[in-house]
């Protein structure tokens, strides 16, 4: 490991040294304020014991951002992309005695609503950001958290993070799902399940994974939206369920408390939508109808013909029984081994190739296959993918078909009826 130039011993990260530039932030304290005791003590303990780069945080001025342009509305919130005239830190500079910054660099904004008193969604989503990005190894696996901002008219807080030049997951899809080969599904969903196991390792669940908390990098694919976020061994204290229907798991839909399985359902669904394309049950209203048939073993339905392997992987993550589902390492080891040994894995690739056979012979003009555009679909008028609070009360026990696991050529059952 490289020298300090400063104090000439080892280095805590690439060209960082923790106590010298802690020395350097405190020095600076008395030049900045959020205007909020408690958010001062943050961003200064981060700087404090910063090992690395990707886990500083600054109180970044508003006056610093230019050519803001809305984006999106969120559940607690709105995000927009921004420029961001000082750019984030990158190392310390003796010479000047100054920081260097990667300068001009595009950021997103999300502004979150009524956090002017400092909401506990506020501190909470910011400490779960850089509780799992503390990892100089892991820093890639989320969102990067760059500080903290202040809307200077509604005086609304705003975290400062990473901008994915693709937008969220469901965005991404829809433009590039045609160029997608089978690899680079693969690609991605093993980038979402590592970002979702460090979640887990740190002893956190996600509590609301969907296509829009799931962001495209030009050479990543990252979690975000960390506000619901919260300890494994965290209990809710009342009946509310907060989240996009077709995401949650029947057990947390029936009042249960949420659990690192309740993830890996979520992950199942976005295993299906990235193989598919498709939101799913985009077709149907998000309503407690759709929220019985879930109980009752209604999964999401194949437009086309997949290989068994991933559909069988599938069907684990969304089995009604939470205790049957694999845990989010043994998710990530295999999407990594049909990754990275792709050309190898024979059986998987035998699988593919009669896959794409029968969806060309079956389908024809009418369907492109999955490794061409197949997203001219519709989505019903209460089909709803932002999140929200929902109250369903006497829904039936979770249940699989009594078939579930005896075909693979789909996850949904022939024994399922929505009657």
């Amino acid at each position: 490991m490289d020298l300090c130039e400063e104090c000439n011993q080892n280095n805590t990260g690439y060209e960082w040294c923790r106590a010298c530039n802690a020395k350097h932030f405190q020095r600076n304290f008395k030049n900045w304020t959020s205007g909020n005791a408690n958010i001062d003590k943050f961003i200064r303990d981060t700087q404090l014991s910063a090992s690395h780069q990707q886990n500083v945080l600054e109180w970044i001025p508003y006056n610093t951002f230019y050519d803001i342009k809305y984006i999106a509305k969120g559940g607690f919130g709105q995000v927009y992309r921004a420029n961001w005239i000082d750019g984030c830190i990158y190392k310390r500079n003796n010479k000047n005695q100054n920081w260097d910054r990667y300068s001009n660099i595009t950021v997103a904004l999300k502004i979150l609503n009524n956090s002017k008193d400092v909401t506990w969604e506020f501190i909470n989503e910011i400490i779960s950001h850089y509780k799992i990005g503390d990892n100089y190894n892991c820093y890639n696996c989320v969102t990067q958290l760059y500080g903290i901002s202040q809307d200077p008219e509604t005086q609304n807080y705003i975290m400062v993070l990473e901008y994915a030049e693709h937008g969220s997951l469901r965005n991404y899809l829809d433009k590039c799902y045609d160029k997608l080969s089978w690899k680079d599904k693969l690609n991605n969903l093993w980038w979402i399940s590592f970002g979702l196991a460090i979640v887990h390792v740190k002893e956190l669940i996600h509590r609301d994974l969907h296509n829009g908390n799931i962001l495209k990098f030009s050479s990543k694919t990252n979690i975000t939206d960390m506000g619901l976020c919260r300890p494994a061994y965290y209990n809710k204290l009342d009946n509310k369920i907060y989240g996009v229907l077709p995401y949650i798991a029947p057990e947390i839909l029936r009042g249960q408390n949420y659990t690192k399985a309740t993830d890996v359902y979520s992950f199942g669904i976005i295993m299906y939508e990235v193989i598919s394309g498709l939101p799913p049950y985009h077709d149907v209203s998000h309503d407690e109808s759709l929220a019985i048939k879930i109980c009752l073993g209604l999964r999401p339905r194949f437009n086309i013909k997949v290989p068994q392997l991933i559909v069988h992987l599938i069907k684990k993550c969304l089995d009604a029984n939470p205790l049957n589902r694999p845990i989010v390492n043994e998710i990530a080891n295999i999407l990594s081994l049909w990754y990275t040994d792709f050309d190898s894995y024979i059986e998987l690739k035998q699988q593919i190739k009669e896959s794409e056979e029968i969806n060309n012979k079956t389908l024809g003009n009418s369907f492109i296959s999955p490794t061409s555009s197949s997203l001219s679909y519709e989505t019903h008028s209460e089909a709803i993918y932002t999140s929200r609070l929902l109250n369903f009360n006497n829904l039936p026990e979770p249940r699989n078909s009594g078939d579930y696991y005896n075909r693979y050529d789909d996850i949904i059952s022939k024994e399922y009826s929505g009657n």
